[in-house]
């Protein structure tokens, strides 16, 4: 099948707010021997995209400089090495950048098998937030059957799918957010307490909640002055795992806690790792949670979708924080 030559796509036409994201046409971008070349029906919308807007996430050198880490859709081409899919595969992804456009190359290794039953509309809301939960929660903290997890920002797109990822993993989750319908959402979604952070203090609803004990493991995309009282609310042997710090970069910390209780701090960013590091979460994610999607057990929870030519009005969305879920561009 012959390609045009062009395709539609939004760029950031400078550093700035929302207004700076601008439709323009850009040739279509060609395969590396790698990669696949997927005509896309709908790309996530994410925070790293806002923070690249704003001249605050620079770009790697190796990406495309046009927004969107997620997508799914159509392949299309595959590179000269590439073996895992055909052209008329149905697959989401995680991408590189050049997500916000109508057709995008990524690594054949970070695409997965559209899930049965969900549309592609809905399958572009899984990659970048599934990624990072697994990443951060699974791998990195180690979160085990039957421990306890605190999700902060329990509506956000990374909070609704960490809490559902670890509910249908049999794991007990608390979640806060910032406002009542807010926490009911997050119980909706299976966490087994939700606290609306403007009128309770956390650390004492988990500690409660727990027996006294606390969690093993909270998942933070807050930093700042969160941190102590995350830590008076971790149980002894847990692990505190950043992936954002929406309050601030900087906090004080109680060394004598940390090794008196063997507390553990960790935290990661997912862009800048290597193909075959996020290859091999693609590969535990086809594994262990595809099969949860496919049951109906996870199910992604969007919010709202705006086409692609609207992209500001999506991203003007995502700051006012009124979204529970995930928000999504279709192509």
């Amino acid at each position: 099948m012959a390609l045009p030559a062009k395709m539609r796509a939004v760029e950031v036409a400078k550093p700035g707010g929302p207004e700076v994201l601008t439709p323009v046409e850009r040739p279509i971008p060609v395969p590396r021997p790698n990669e696949i070349l997927v005509r896309v029906a709908a790309a996530g919308v994410n925070r790293p995209d806002m923070l690249q807007r704003m001249g605050l996430y620079p770009v790697p050198p190796d990406a495309s400089d046009l927004p969107g880490l997620e997508i799914a859709g159509e392949v299309i081409a595959c590179g000269a090495a590439a073996s895992l899919w055909r052209p008329g595969d149905k697959v989401c992804a995680l991408a590189h950048g050049g997500g916000y456009a109508e057709y995008c190359v990524v690594p054949e290794v970070q695409a997965l098998p559209l899930p049965k039953g969900l549309s592609l509309t809905e399958a572009a809301s899984l990659p970048e937030t599934f990624f990072t939960v697994w990443s951060n929660v699974f791998d990195r903290a180690g979160l085990k059957p039957g421990e306890t997890l605190l999700v902060q920002g329990g509506s956000s797109g990374i909070g609704v799918t960490a809490i559902q990822m670890a509910a249908a993993m049999g794991n007990r989750v608390f979640a806060t957010a910032g406002s009542d319908e807010k926490c009911a959402a997050c119980v909706r979604l299976g966490a087994q307490k939700a606290f609306n952070y403007r009128t309770q203090d956390f650390a004492e609803e988990v500690k409660s909640a727990t027996g006294g004990k606390g969690v093993n493991v909270i998942l933070d995309m807050v930093g700042g002055d969160y941190v102590p009282r995350e830590l008076k609310c971790l149980a002894d042997d847990g692990r505190l795992v950043f992936i954002a710090f929406l309050r601030g970069p900087k906090t004080e910390l109680d060394i004598n806690e940390l090794m008196r209780r063997r507390l553990t701090m960790t935290g990661s960013t997912l862009r800048p790792r290597p193909v075959e590091f996020k290859g091999a979460i693609a590969r535990s994610l086809r594994e262990r949670v595809w099969p949860l999607i496919e049951a109906g057990k996870i199910k992604p929870v969007i919010y709202k979708t705006f086409p692609l030519a609207e992209a500001r009005k999506a991203h003007e969305l995502m700051e006012s924080s009124q979204h529970i879920g995930k928000i999504v561009l279709t192509v």
